[in-house]
């Protein structure tokens, strides 16, 4: 069990976060302003995703009941997001075996991230399958995109610097995003309450209670 937590810390937005902002930060190095507003647009896609579904679940009682699914996990979306291309760009250099290695690696270890959120019981099996292929969608549209590019300069320095954001991250506080999705949920939908799934298991629920798909 502590391997899972272990991994679903790595998972977290204080490890993942830095990791893509390390991202755009290494592409703006490379001079690759293109692909650096491509990542920038597509990771911010998909966080706005996530966010989006989870505020209309804790907001409004919007999810789908039958498969529990109250929004996309984060964790999968980030960790399947950014390790592939973390991956892919770290090996970009190595010739196209290492890159696909590389980047198979980086699914590979989002994938353990996004089964960790299921054995410590943090999402339902279709939060997690949905949010690491959207994070999926997000890494190859990237990547395509990145293959295209054939004058990409990356430095090696700056790959180097960015490692101890996986060794110190995880220490750091968790950032408390459900906190804040949670208050801009109930200010958006006027409720005292934040809709939760334990209300889909209550064997009282009536008439009154708020609508699931």
């Amino acid at each position: 069990m502590m391997l899972w937590r272990d991994l679903s810390l790595v998972g977290s937005l204080a490890v993942t976060g830095p990791i893509g902002v390390a991202i755009a930060v290494w592409l703006l190095a490379g001079q690759s302003w293109r692909l650096t507003l491509s990542w920038c647009l597509l990771f911010g896609a998909g966080m706005a995703l996530v966010v989006l579904t989870k505020v209309a679940f804790i907001g409004w009682g919007l999810g789908v009941e039958s498969v529990e699914f109250s929004g996309f996990s984060g964790h999968a979306m980030r960790a399947a997001a950014v390790f592939p291309v973390a991956c892919y760009l770290g090996c970009r250099q190595l010739g196209a075996s290492a890159r696909v290695w590389g980047t198979l690696a980086g699914i590979a270890v989002a994938v353990l991230i996004s089964l960790s959120r299921i054995y410590v019981q943090a999402h339902s099996v279709s939060e997690v399958v949905t949010g690491t292929l959207l994070g999926l969608m997000v890494a190859a549209a990237f990547i395509w995109h990145a293959s295209t590019e054939h004058h990409l300069a990356l430095s090696r320095v700056l790959l180097v610097l960015c490692i101890p954001i996986l060794l110190v991250a995880p220490r750091l506080e968790p950032v408390p995003t459900e906190q804040w999705m949670t208050e801009l949920a109930l200010l958006l939908s006027g409720h005292d309450e934040p809709f939760t799934r334990d209300q889909w298991r209550r064997p009282d629920r009536g008439v009154g209670q708020r609508p699931s798909l």
